[in-house]
């Protein structure tokens, strides 16, 4: 059994369930409906270790996929890279050691500006850090009289498509056509010694090809040279700015120079609340993984992406006895995910403030990358050059594909 199949199998269980403890409160139940309770009750713990066993191969199976870029042997020392050693070293012109061999390592073949850092170290918002006071900088507060424990993160909305599953291919040189199955040929009946009615296989292909996106930041000589924290910005929030973008192309991406997402890939099959948006009710997820179904989809693991706000509208759908359902009950058992890179600012008609939601088998979805984060430090320009600072240019090349788009359900017009 599947596990969407599992999960569905689970939700009907737990309403039956839910039903029967709510006759039993009211004094109504019989013997017949106690013993068919504890049997629910053995059945869904059943369940859920199949499910369980399930999402932990599934786990593993994309552990398995997303394979680092630059990977071969290079996991285990990366433990000891530094980002900042490596800008260092190419603002001396020295980039040896471990930073050196990496570099060395995902420059093969390519043309590179700057240093390259691996994407599972390093993977636009522009800001000048400098070591002065809080008003004339925000650096000053990483530069050590003494610093200790991690450095205090800001607010950041989850980056959600890769973690849903999405298939991912690193260390890419030049474009990428991947062959896909379009058609199958025909099987039929025969009589003795009859011939067999010849058909054909029909092939395309998936077309990926380098985009690059980039970000900026500035950094003072001093703050380059002295602040502790420098290693945790440039690796947490630099790399998560550039993730970010990937993140929300992979969603809602339209053209060049961006990667186009699922948003408007063509064939994303769509399903509309109303003529100007309306709000979800509990029908609304049965009809969602129907249209999947219907595509008779593989047997990768599924799953739904929306953002919070429809999180808190679906919190308050209730059943005939005013209870909420819950989004296990929602969803069939299906795993969803909640993240602000879904977008709540859609328009439909007469509707505004449209929320979305997208339904899929995600490792259908491909998340390639051609290179380790490219990035060069520039003292040269105008903006840092009588300073002694530098910009730092971070670059990327990526693109976003689907295997096969009926594999997914796009929602935009969801009023929460």
């Amino acid at each position: 059994m599947k596990l969407h199949e599992l999960r569905e199998t689970r939700a009907g269980k737990v309403a039956e369930l839910s039903a029967l403890a709510a006759k039993d409160l009211a004094g109504n139940a019989g013997e017949q409906e106690v013993a068919r309770f504890n049997t629910l009750d053995d059945e869904i713990r059943a369940l859920d270790r199949s499910i369980a066993r399930v999402e932990r191969a599934d786990e593993l199976a994309r552990m398995d996929r997303a394979e680092p870029v630059g990977g071969r042997e290079m996991t285990r020392e990366l433990r000891n890279y530094s980002v900042s050693r490596a800008v260092r070293g190419q603002l001396d012109g020295r980039l040896d050691g471990l930073e050196g061999e990496v570099h060395t390592e995902l420059s093969r073949g390519r043309e590179v500006r700057g240093v390259m850092v691996p994407t599972d170290i390093l993977l636009g918002e522009t800001r000048a850090l400098t070591t002065t006071t809080p008003a004339g900088g925000p650096g000053s507060n990483l530069v050590a009289t003494q610093l200790s424990g991690d450095l205090i993160d800001r607010f950041r909305p989850k980056l959600a498509v890769q973690a849903m599953g999405a298939k991912v291919l690193s260390g890419l040189v030049g474009n990428l056509d991947i062959p896909r199955q379009k058609g199958s040929g025909s099987a039929g009946w025969v009589a003795e010694h009859g011939a067999a009615t010849r058909s054909d296989v029909t092939f395309d292909k998936v077309g990926l090809t380098p985009k690059t996106v980039a970000a900026e930041y500035e950094l003072s000589r001093r703050m380059l040279l002295n602040a502790t924290a420098i290693e945790d910005i440039l690796k947490a929030d630099l790399g998560w700015l550039i993730a970010q973008a990937i993140d929300s192309a992979a969603i809602a991406g339209a053209a060049a120079p961006s990667p186009v997402g699922l948003f408007n890939i063509a064939g994303v099959q769509t399903y509309a609340m109303g003529t100007n948006g309306a709000a979800l009710t509990y029908t609304s997820f049965p009809d969602i993984i129907g249209l999947i179904d219907a595509a008779d989809d593989s047997d990768g693991a599924r799953g739904f992406l929306t953002n919070t706000k429809v999180k808190k509208a679906g919190l308050k759908i209730l059943d005939g006895m005013s209870r909420p359902l819950g989004w296990d009950v929602l969803t069939g058992g299906e795993r969803i995910v909640f993240s602000n890179q879904m977008p709540s600012n859609l328009t439909k008609g007469t509707g505004t403030n449209l929320s979305s939601m997208i339904y899929g088998t995600w490792s259908d979805l491909i998340i390639a990358y051609w290179s380790g984060v490219d990035i060069v430090a520039n003292p040269y320009h105008s903006d840092v050059a009588s300073k002694g600072g530098v910009l730092l240019h971070a670059f990327l090349d990526a693109d976003v594909q689907c295997r096969h788009p009926e594999s997914f359900v796009v929602v935009k017009d969801i009023i929460a």
